[in-house]
């Protein structure tokens, strides 16, 4: 008997298995489980994710090292960091995928997750398999499936704050080989935080949705898979509140205008799998619809500055063909094609509101008013008048005449299709080389066409009323053109690893180069045009006016709402682990990347209107990430711990204003995490010598920081810690579960961030969520 597995004398028969081995699912591209293959995952099964009440992406991201999810304020802002690349606009860093389907847009990453059979979460880039946009890893999540699980599950909770969630799912087999589920939710809350302003609740949610998943197998070669979800999320967002970068202390939201998201999500798939003679070929399709609606009050201050209301539409099909190898050949292979096709129309107008035209009407009236009376004393006094005399008589005279003022009224209406194409070609082998040596050799072609349509103008209309008249001067500036580009890729991956032991221990070497697509910043737009009315304010003073563009503007306007691919090369080094007789798994990563035009989520231009895209020069990002998980006490206690250490800095990166140039060169990326942590326990006590009646008891602590929030790293919040319990019975197919999150209510910022909308330059962020209890009551029939 291995003396790891007797302590103090007695025999503990505890023994950690891989989770692939626990939940199987159908993988159509790996030819090698996940802790085979040379890179650094993290799986997390059905039970695990009921344990840590996880209900989305951004849950489990506080139990997977160098992987973080926060919340930005809605459903819609899902950014995603892994390993010092990500972003919060425009084009993601990590692919999800769902039950087979590829996500291609980032407004539908978050969501609710229920039902889930399992997860997995590939760090590092997966780009040879999975294409652009994977560039820090890939996540997929796959459904219970109707084929293995059987029967009714009930899940009902409520907790403090109002929150609530109903779950209701049917697993039934109508044949041997037909099966079929059906699944629905309904989840709310009615939010922490209240708007000083406007006395409402700043973040109440209500979401629903249901799905379905129908599997026919008509031989034992071929099987066919349909699925589809819909999910209809409705909440108060964003609730932003002053933030003082010294203090770090955060104000309630106060904003004058509600801010608000509702998002209509439709996903569907065809899955069709052929197993023949050593070879497995899958086609995978999908259609994917989304329809948001986002109201954001721009200024985040009680005053009246300006107001977005952005509309967008998507519809997207996917196909995918995918022929692998099977069996126990020396020579293992997978090769495929890939197509995407999206269309996305975007209405983005953008309200600017009285406190801001108003200063622009106090600058234009005070300026009219100046000529008015300097004119009129200048005549006074050349006629002889004393000065003092004239300068009575002139402000006299405008005033009993009616005054001088001036109104303005602005609005800049958007409207912008982006199309774009996605095609990919691509191989991997892995081969044996000896016995214990395998060699993974993989390289793909990507290719990309953005297009952008624009049609959007920006209009001042300023009514002069000069001593009892009136007239109205419209200055205008329209931009309507379509822009294209295309960008294409090769994505190789080479990768060694090296079995040590016969419990399937093994060490590994892999370089991979990571690629995340160019596109268009339409966020731009409003601050271009507004830059034009004002350059072009005095043509407007003798009467209307409308800007013209040559084809040279709308060169110099191409330039700057273009931005460009970003490229990584990733080179790392781990181990996957089995020790102490199986007790105990340990998997170990360490890895440098270096990045070229890295992606950088920025204030909109001059005014900051909007978050934009830009091109660091480059960067890189290195760090360790440690997994730990095990089973004790004849696996009645179990436990995992990650650690993530990540420096993500910038090696050539400067910014020039009014003709002085700053260097970020040294400085860590924003948003990144330098340090990663998670422990968690869960301790199982049997009643009546039942393995199917316990009480379950656990604890859990999430940590990371400091985050820094922009790259001057002007400010930052510091590391912090969050404490979760949980306790349960399990009686039987029925478990009822106490929870609590943010034990000792700790205050700390998700996101923080400056803007000059007001004029003025302000930090705003966004408080984590304070303490939270409940109870769920879940019963399988």
């Amino acid at each position: 008997m291995n003396t790891a597995e007797r302590v103090g004398g007695i025999v503990d028969t505890s023994r950690v298995v891989d989770l692939d081995e626990v939940v199987v699912v159908s993988q159509p591209k790996e030819v090698l489980s996940l802790r085979q293959q040379p890179l650094s995952s993290s799986v997390f099964t059905g039970r695990d994710l009921g344990n840590l009440g996880v209900r989305d992406l951004g849950d489990l991201s506080a139990y997977v090292p160098s992987f973080v999810m926060p919340s930005y304020g809605s459903r819609l802002t899902s950014s995603v960091y892994v390993r010092g690349i990500g972003s919060r606009v425009n084009n993601p860093a990590v692919g999800i995928y769902v039950d087979g389907i590829p996500l291609v847009s980032k407004n539908s990453y978050n969501f609710h997750a229920y039902q889930i059979d399992r997860i997995d979460v590939l760090r590092g880039p997966q780009g040879t398999l999975y294409g652009m946009n994977t560039e820090g890893g890939l996540v997929r999540l796959y459904s219970k499936n109707p084929m293995k699980y059987r029967g009714t599950d009930i899940r009902v909770g409520v907790g403090t704050h109002f929150y609530r969630n109903i779950e209701f799912a049917h697993y039934h087999d109508m044949a041997d080989n037909i099966g079929f589920s059906v699944a629905g939710f309904y989840t709310g809350q009615n939010g922490f935080f209240r708007n000083s302003t406007t006395g409402r609740r700043a973040d109440t949610s209500d979401e629903a949705g249901g799905k379905a998943n129908f599997i026919w197998q008509p031989t034992t070669r071929f099987t066919l898979n349909l699925v589809a979800d819909y999910q209809y999320a409705r909440q108060e967002a964003f609730p932003y509140g002053v933030y003082d970068a010294d203090t770090r202390d955060i104000s309630a939201p106060s904003t004058n205008r509600p801010n608000g998201y509702r998002r209509n999500m439709f996903n569907a798939g065809l899955g069709l799998v052929y197993n023949a003679d050593g070879l497995t070929l899958t086609s995978q399709t999908s259609y994917q619809f989304l329809k948001d609606c986002m109201d954001m009050d721009q200024d985040y201050l009680p005053q009246d500055y300006m107001h977005l209301c952005q509309r967008q539409m998507m519809n997207a099909l996917t196909q995918e063909l995918t022929l692998k190898s099977s069996g126990d050949a020396a020579w293992q292979h997978s090769s495929g094609v890939y197509f995407a096709y999206q269309w996305l129309r975007t209405s983005a107008p953008v309200y600017f509101d009285d406190d801001f035209t108003s200063r622009i009407s106090t600058g234009i009236g005070s300026a009219m008013y100046a000529a008015i009376y300097q004119a009129m004393v200048d005549r006074m006094t050349s006629a002889g008048m004393p000065q003092s005399v004239a300068e009575g008589m002139a402000a006299n005279a405008i005033e009993q005449a009616g005054g001088v003022s001036a109104d303005v009224s602005m609005s800049v209406p958007a409207l912008f299709h982006t199309p774009q194409a996605n095609v990919g070609i691509y191989h991997e082998s892995n081969i044996r080389l000896v016995p214990r040596l395998n060699l993974t050799l993989g390289l793909r072609y990507d290719y990309n066409r953005v297009n952008l349509s624009y049609d959007t103008s920006a209009s001042m209309a300023v009514t002069a009323n000069v001593m009892g008249a009136s007239a109205t001067n419209t200055l205008t500036s329209a931009l309507l053109r379509e822009v294209h580009d295309d960008y294409g890729q090769l994505l190789p991956k080479v990768g060694l690893s090296y079995t040590v032991d016969r419990s399937g221990s093994n060490i590994y070497a892999t370089v991979s180069k990571g690629y995340r697509a160019g596109g268009y910043n339409i966020q731009m737009f409003s601050d271009i045009l507004q830059s034009e009315l004002t350059a072009n304010s005095s043509n407007a003073m003798a009467g209307d006016y409308e800007v013209t563009h040559t084809d040279e503007d709308y060169a110099r306007v191409n330039n700057t709402i273009t931005y460009k691919p970003e490229e990584s090369w990733n080179y790392e080094v781990g181990a996957h682990l089995n020790l102490f007789g199986g007790m105990m798994q340990a998997d170990l990563a360490a890895y440098y990347m270096t990045i070229r035009n890295q992606q950088l989520s920025v204030m909109a231009g001059d005014y900051g209107f909007g978050r934009m895209m830009v091109n660091a020069g480059r960067s890189r990002s290195l760090g360790f990430e440690a997994a730990l998980r095990g089973s004790a006490i004849d696996n009645r206690l179990s436990w995992a711990a990650t650690y993530a250490y990540t420096r993500a800095t910038f090696t050539e990166y400067s910014e020039t204003d009014d003709g002085n140039t700053v260097s970020y060169e040294g400085n860590r990326i924003p948003f990144v995490p330098g340090h990663t942590i998670s422990a968690r326990a869960d301790m199982r006590f049997p009643l009546a010598r039942s393995s199917s009646r316990s009480i379950i008891v656990g604890a859990d602590v999430t940590a990371q920081g400091p985050i820094y929030w922009d790259e001057a790293n002007t400010t930052k919040q510091p590391f912090y810690a969050l404490l979760g319990l949980h306790a349960g019975v399990q009686w039987g197919n029925t478990v009822v579960r106490l929870w609590c999150r943010n034990v000792t209510n700790t205050r700390f910022a998700t996101f923080a961030f400056s803007s000059s909308a007001s004029g003025r330059e302000l930090w705003f962020a966004q408080r984590g969520n304070p303490v939270q209890a409940g109870i769920d009551l879940q019963l399988h029939i």
